[in-house]
C-alpha cells in the first residue's frame, strides 16, 4: 500500500499539498512502482497533530481521489476518521476506508461503509493523535490489541460490514512506546487468530529513527528491516512511503516465506 499524503504537516516530509495535478502525478508514480493500493490522506495523524476541519479535509482529498480513480485501476483507500470525508471519497471512486479509530470515532462511519460496501481497515489506537504518545501503558500489549481489535471487528460485522471486507492493523506508533512497537512486530502472528488480513505500517516511523538516529527520509533500510519482520510474522499488507524499494522487499520475503509452506496440488 503506497502512501499519498495531501497534508502540509506530514511527519515524513512527503506531503503533496494544494496541487491536484502534482498529487495525481505522484499517484501515477506510486502505481508504476508497484503499489497494490494507494492510501490517500488529508489529515496528519502524527503524534501531537491537531485535527483538520472536515471541509478542509474534503477539499484536499476528494478532487484527487476523483481524478486518480479515473486514470488508474489501482484501488484507492481513503485515510480518514470522518464519515463525511469517507462518504465523498467513496462516491468519487475510493474503495477502501482506512480509519485510525477502528470505525468508532464518527457515529456515521459504519453506516457509510456499509452503504458503499467498502473494504475497511480497522486500526488499533490508544488515545487520539494529539495525546496518544503521552506515556501509553499496557499490561500485555499484544493481548490488549487483539482483544480490542476483536471487539471492533465484531461491532463492524454486526453493523453489516461483510466479513471478507475487513482488514486489521495493530497501529504501530499510535499510542505505543518504542518497546511496544518492537513487541508488536515480534508477536504479530498472535493476531492471526482474529482471522483477518493484517496490515502493518512501520514506514519511516520514529521507532526506526530511535534505533538509527536518522530523519524520516533516511529510514528506508530501517523500514525494509521492519517490513521484512512484519511479513515473516504474518503481515499481508505493508503501508509504505518508498514503494519501489518496499515492493522488492515484500516480493523477496514473501517468496522465501512461502517456499517453506506445504503446497497442496
Amino acid at each position: 500500500m503506497g502512501i499519498l499524503n495531501l497534508t502540509p504537516d506530514s511527519f515524513s516530509g512527503d506531503g503533496v499539498y494544494k496541487d491536484v495535478g502534482r498529487a495525481v502525478e505522484e499517484a501515477e508514480r506510486i502505481a508504476a512502482e508497484g503499489a497494490d493500493f494507494i492510501d490517500v490522506g488529508g489529515e496528519s495523524t502524527r503524534p501531537g497533530a491537531a485535527p483538520v476541519d472536515e471541509a478542509e479535509e474534503i477539499a484536499r482529498v476528494v478532487p484527487v481521489v476523483e481524478r486518480v480513480a479515473k486514470r488508474l485501476r489501482v484501488p484507492i483507500s481513503i485515510d480518514t476518521r470522518k464519515a463525511a470525508v469517507a462518504e465523498q471519497a467513496l462516491a468519487a471512486g475510493a474503495a477502501i476506508v482506512n480509519d485510525i479509530t477502528g470505525l468508532e470515532g464518527d457515529g456515521r462511519m459504519l453506516d457509510v461503509v456499509t452503504r458503499y460496501n467498502a473494504t475497511v481497515i480497522i486500526m488499533h489506537i490508544k488515545g487520539e493523535p494529539r495525546t496518544m504518545q503521552e506515556a501509553p501503558v499496557y499490561s500485555d500489549v499484544i493481548e490488549e490489541i487483539a482483544e480490542r481489535l476483536g471487539w471492533l471487528v465484531r461491532r463492524a460485522e454486526q453493523a453489516g460490514v461483510k466479513k471478507e471486507n475487513i482488514i486489521i492493523d495493530p497501529g504501530i506508533g499510535f499510542g505505543k512506546t518504542f518497546e511496544h512497537n518492537l513487541e508488536i512486530l515480534n508477536n504479530l502472528s498472535r493476531l492471526k487468530a482474529l482471522g483477518k488480513p493484517i496490515l502493518v505500517g512501520p514506514s519511516r516511523k520514529s521507532f526506526i529513527g530511535n534505533i538509527l538516529g536518522t530523519e524520516p527520509k533516511q529510514r528506508i533500510f530501517g523500514t525494509a528491516a521492519a517490513a521484512t519482520l512484519a511479513i515473516k510474522n504474518g503481515a499481508d499488507i505493508v503501508r509504505v512511503h518508498d514503494v519501489r524499494e518496499m515492493k522488492q522487499v515484500a516480493m523477496v520475503v514473501d517468496a522465501i516465506v512461502r517456499s517453506g509452506e506445504t503446497v497442496n496440488v
